[in-house]
């Protein structure tokens, strides 16, 4: 085998942008870099099972897809999320049996973005079953995989970007796709201790069979270990074909990047920890935790200040609103079933027991439900932009959990009613799904560990369209406390976990 570009230490030491750096110097090339990444994921993947597959030709061959030589991502490889936008001609199965064997036809926006900056998409991360929970686990492929946390490999990583956050905590990756439908970004940026962005609605393109409209919680990224990365590839991916979106948000700022050089004075930031509609109370650890961040604010100079519950919307319209949007979305699975020629008769077979149960219910909804909901949305959007008027950002915790055990509570695999599962994951989801149901941006950043070594996310939300507001605020964040970002879990591609 040949030589390494980097040592595992120096590798995984190293953010997106500082590894295109060393390419664009010529202290290493692009090929060597695929190579280092694919032995590293190889090593991991077994303990992990994070990665579906490596496209062997791309490591063969980095340029085979044409990612531009002047992107400012230029050698730096990444996964594809198995949801979601996609490359022409890979495999894209969304974790499930119903799309098993699915090639993508044509390359959507997204994925003409990450090439157009120079990211090299190497292979594809597992996600569950449509990206349904947080919990990465499938058996789409005839047997049960788990994807592992590398902070507890009894743990989940999160998701539905699970296998994306497994492999850059694990410091085999700096960059990896993810998607965000109910906090599938931030949650397991949370879970692993990294930065997850959701941005604007209407910022970043939609996959070339979907819209803004048909599906205005989705919204898709990148998870990383940097603001700064974060940030960078905001400006790649935040542009789109003409007609690509259903309602077209500009950028603020002519670059995300260069945005984090001016340093946030003064904010007023509201802080809650509170139920947001929910029977259950936030983690006792978790609530500390995220007040540890507002007295760092504060000695940053920002005036912090409580907000309630009752302050922010209308909570049983953000709750019957996302919730009925998100069951009967579920509907769209008959048609997808059509198109695969299975019959309807045996749909059951092809879908593990929650799906199942989420296209149960769908079948319940009518289409007065359906406008219902678009008038929550309108009414809850409007509650959350009159409280951003007040506030220069909002501060909660990300999760209102700590990271729990994989395969277990809120896995798609567990068989029982549908309700006191949706109830358990919009209990934990409390702070994440309202930013996918009003569309204004939100970051996750690590916040320190909690008494079982695992970590614990901050969310900062921000006014609608200034996703450069929520950047540079983070950004500050991980200046005051670096030791938060470069927390590294054990099982870790440089503490030579695997034998790399």
């Amino acid at each position: 085998m040949a030589k390494q570009a980097l040592s595992w230490s120096e590798w995984s030491a190293t953010d997106a942008l500082a590894l295109a750096g060393l390419v664009a110097k010529k202290k290493v090339s692009a090929k060597e870099v695929a190579a280092q990444a694919a032995v590293g994921i190889n090593a991991a993947n077994p303990t992990l099972e994070a990665v579906l597959e490596i496209f062997d030709d791309v490591v063969a061959d980095p340029d085979r897809d044409g990612p531009a030589k002047d992107g400012a991502f230029y050698g730096v490889p990444l996964l594809l999320k198995d949801i979601g936008s996609g490359l022409k001609g890979r495999k894209q199965e969304s974790g499930s049996k119903l799309l098993r064997d699915f090639r993508v036809t044509a390359t959507d926006p997204l994925v003409e973005n990450f090439l157009k900056g120079g990211l090299i998409p190497i292979g594809r991360s597992t996600t569950p079953e449509f990206g349904m929970t947080f919990d990465t686990t499938t058996n789409y492929l005839d047997k049960v995989m788990t994807t592992r946390n590398p902070w507890n490999l009894k743990r989940t990583p999160g998701g539905s970007s699970g296998g994306s956050a497994a492999m850059v905590a694990a410091g085999v990756l700096p960059i990896s796709m993810a998607s965000d439908g109910g906090g599938s970004t931030r949650i397991p940026a949370s879970f692993c201790g990294l930065v997850g962005l959701k941005s604007s609605r209407g910022l970043v393109p939609r996959q070339l069979s979907g819209s803004d409209y048909q599906a205005r919680h989705v919204n898709e990224g990148v998870v990383t270990r940097s603001v700064r990365d974060s940030a960078a590839a905001l400006d790649a991916i935040a542009k789109g074909p003409q007609g690509g979106f259903f309602v077209r948000v500009t950028p603020a700022v002519p670059s995300f990047l260069d945005a984090l050089a001016q340093t946030p004075k003064g904010w007023r930031i509201g802080l809650s920890t509170g139920p947001w509609g929910r029977a259950t109370p936030v983690d006792p650890e978790v609530a500390e935790r995220i007040r540890a961040v507002a007295k760092l604010l504060e000695s940053l100079g920002h005036t912090v200040e409580e907000v309630k519950d009752e302050q922010v919307c209308d909570w049983t319209a953000m709750w019957r609103g996302y919730i009925a949007h998100w069951i009967s979305s579920r509907m769209a699975h008959a048609a997808l079933a059509r198109s695969r020629n299975v019959d309807m008769s045996r749909i059951k077979d092809f879908m593990v027991p929650m799906v199942w149960r989420h296209f149960e219910a769908a079948q319940t909804y009518k289409l007065v439900d359906l406008m219902d909901a678009m008038a929550d949305n309108n009414a809850v959007t409007r509650s959350f932009g009159k409280l951003m008027d007040r506030y220069d950002a909002l501060l909660t915790p990300t999760l209102a959990i700590r990271v729990p055990e994989a395969n277990g509570p809120y896995a798609l695999l567990r068989d029982e009613p549908l309700k006191g599962w949706m109830d358990r994951l919009a209990d934990a989801c409390r702070f994440t799904m309202p930013g996918n149901e009003t569309g204004m941006p939100s970051v996750s950043v690590p916040a320190g560990l909690d008494a079982d070594g695992l970590p614990i996310g901050a969310m900062l939300h921000g006014k609608f369209g200034r996703d450069d507001m929520v950047l540079q605020l983070a950004a500050q964040v991980e200046t005051a406390k670096p030791e938060w970002f470069a927390a590294r879990p054990k099982n870790h591609i440089a503490a030579g976990a695997w034998g790399a």
